[in-house]
């Protein structure tokens, strides 16, 4: 299987996804000059949501257009994806939709906000051209049901306003249920990587199996054990990469995995991406030595999951 360390991977066979997303949440007011900041430094992929709890997605629109207008980046070039948040994950205060509403107008009421927000230009009328990469449902909701009626809403967008659709911080139970009811099958799932999911052994083996990229987060913050261990500690030696960087190379091997990068540090920015390729050159220089690591650091994963289930 491809892996996004050493391939690009396909949404579904047809579009780019980059290795690297850039996270934007709890950005604050720092949200547009820091997904400027991103773009300059080489990121090809925004994430963000329509949830004024924690992102400020009409920031992210502004430091997309500042780039877009400078010739930083083209649209065509860049992967942009956006997130409808259901109730219960919103601030009750700071709502971008009636609360009251049925669900599927919530879906329709929160896309047309994250149109608008990632409009190409200034003028609001451009919000015409717009179309996002991919949207993700933030969560399932309680009930299937509810999430099959979410999912349906979004599917009527695909794919003129929106190219694919996807789900976060999804079990793999509810994944199966939602990829086996859903017309439009998701392409993206996006969830915590860390022991307490057991790294998503299971899930990820399913997202493999059915083509869908896995996209990871808390990647670095909840796994400080694994990063400053022995295995991720030889590929930082041998490549010459902190441990941090090595870790993020290590999870890019993965099939079908790209990671979520929320670094508001300029030098980390440049030097993140550029630790993939010093990797993929050492991984194809010494491909023996890369598969031992490789294959080390995912049966420190299975071990870790298999300890945590007893």
């Amino acid at each position: 299987m491809p892996s996004a360390l050493l391939d690009n991977l396909l949404l579904h066979g047809k579009q780019a996804v980059p290795a690297f997303l850039y996270g934007t949440a709890w950005k604050k007011e720092k949200t547009a000059d820091l997904v400027y900041q991103a773009i300059c430094s080489g990121f090809k992929g925004i994430d963000t949501a329509a949830q004024p709890k924690h992102y400020r997605e009409d920031l992210v629109g502004q430091g997309v257009r500042r780039a877009l207008s400078e010739n930083r980046i083209s649209r065509d070039d860049l992967y942009i994806q956006t997130k409808f948040t259901s109730i219960n994950g919103q601030d009750p205060n700071k709502m971008p939709y009636d609360p009251t509403a049925s669900i599927s107008e919530q879906v329709h009421t929160s896309i047309k906000s994250s149109l608008m927000n990632m409009r190409p230009a200034a003028q609001e009328s451009s919000s015409e051209s717009t179309y996002l990469d991919c949207l993700v449902l933030h969560s399932p909701l309680p009930t299937m049901a509810q999430t099959l009626e979410a999912w349906r809403a979004a599917e009527s967008y695909v794919p003129h306003k929106i190219r694919y659709l996807g789900v976060s911080n999804v079990t793999q139970g509810i994944l199966e249920q939602l990829y086996d009811a859903a017309e439009i099958k998701p392409a993206i799932v996006q969830n915590r990587f860390y022991p307490s999911t057991h790294f998503d052994v299971s899930v990820r083996a399913f997202c493999v199996e059915k083509s869908i990229v896995y996209q990871c987060f808390w990647t670095l913050s909840a796994n400080p054990k694994i990063i400053f261990g022995p295995e991720v500690g030889l590929v930082a030696n041998q490549v010459g990469l902190t441990p941090y960087e090595a870790m993020y190379s290590l999870v890019l091997a993965l099939d079908n995995v790209v990671v979520l990068n929320g670094t508001t540090n300029a030098k980390h920015m440049v030097d993140d991406l550029s630790s993939v390729q010093r990797t993929r050159e050492w991984a194809l220089k010494y491909p023996e030595g890369w598969a031992k690591c490789l294959d080390d650091f995912k049966m420190l994963l299975e071990g870790i999951s298999k300890s945590k289930e007893s």
